[in-house]
């Protein structure tokens, strides 16, 4: 019973994470007149003292001394701070700026450029299904290119600069809020930099725009470190396959929003775009549960055999009572 309600807990809480990062559109022009790099710098800056009283609370320190003295690591997190940066910046820039469906594009090719990136960077082989959705993902973004007259770079960077982000927290192998408490470290100087320069040429909204607009975006801080803690709380709950079909909750709902209530047009050569997207991700996903699957079975497989085996010998002993009598 304890395993079944850890498991709906980390269903809600997984839910919980996807759904206010496919809301999180709702918030940032909230933000305006504010520009997508102060927004940044704020979201950088107030993160950062999030995660702090989370470490603080938690008692959670003892990473920091092991980080500083691993310069390879450091090396990562600064790479993974400068993509994330991208990423975000980008993302915010996007949401105000009429860009919402295009965005949402960018994390649904995200799990494909992903794949890609595995096979050219890693060396790692693929099965028929992923080399099959990897290719509708390409054809996706030829005729989205052709629909845009120009190639969905909104897009592609968001998708490639997660996925850049994604392969060095692998290779740094961190949790959750030490990492991002590591990674909004490395920005918090430049970032704190350029809003007191900000403040300083008179082009700061953070008190000119009023107390309101002020507690806003302080809670870019919240924003970005909430929906982590909930991530976080369901990777421990749920198996990766299930993690792997509520990831796309987060597009879904930025494509619906962009196009239900921010109102940008559909013409019918991006309907036909991310519908070749969606078989890709279709592909992908199916793939991904057979090979689960069968993962699952074998390992049974395995299990059975060795108990079978193990009950001969187990057998042999009970009846030869000399057998587990030492020799003195």
């Amino acid at each position: 019973m304890k395993g079944k309600n850890e498991q709906r807990a980390g269903l809600l809480y997984g839910i919980g994470a996807y759904g206010m990062w496919g809301l999180v559109p709702l918030f940032w022009p909230l933000l305006e007149p504010s520009g997508a790099v102060e927004i940044l710098a704020h979201r950088m800056v107030w993160s950062l003292g999030v995660v702090g009283i989370a470490l603080l609370v938690l008692r959670r320190w003892a990473w920091i001394g092991e980080l500083l003295r691993q310069p390879r690591r450091l090396g990562l997190i600064a790479i993974a701070a400068a993509v994330i940066s991208v990423n975000w910046g980008l993302y915010i820039w996007s949401v105000n700026n009429g860009h919402v469906v295009e965005a949402s594009l960018g994390y649904f090719i995200n799990p494909l450029v992903t794949i890609a990136m595995g096979v050219l960077l890693l060396g790692e082989r693929l099965r028929p299904a992923q080399w099959a959705a990897v290719a509708t993902g390409f054809a996706a973004v030829l005729v989205l290119a052709i629909g845009y007259g120009q190639p969905p770079w909104i897009s592609l960077v968001l998708a490639f600069s997660f996925a850049t982000y994604g392969l060095a927290k692998k290779k740094v192998d961190m949790g959750g809020l030490e990492s991002l408490a590591a990674e909004t470290a490395v920005l918090f100087v430049p970032a704190l930099g350029f809003l007191l320069w900000l403040g300083a040429s008179g082009d700061a909204t953070f008190l000119s725009g009023g107390a309101g607009h002020g507690a806003l975006l302080a809670a870019t801080g919240l924003v970005t470190a909430i929906p982590l803690v909930c991530f976080g709380a369901a990777a421990i709950r749920v198996p990766l396959s299930v993690l792997g079909l509520l990831q796309y909750l987060a597009p879904v709902f930025q494509f619906a929003l962009g196009i239900l209530y921010f109102h940008e047009a559909m013409p019918p050569e991006r309907w036909a775009g991310f519908a070749l997207v969606w078989v890709a991700l279709i592909l992908l996903t199916w793939d991904a549960l057979r090979t689960a699957r069968r993962t699952r079975a074998e390992a049974l497989r395995l299990a059975v055999r060795a108990a079978e085996a193990a009950a001969p010998a187990a057998t042999a002993s009970a009846s030869d009572p000399d057998a587990s009598t030492p020799v003195k």
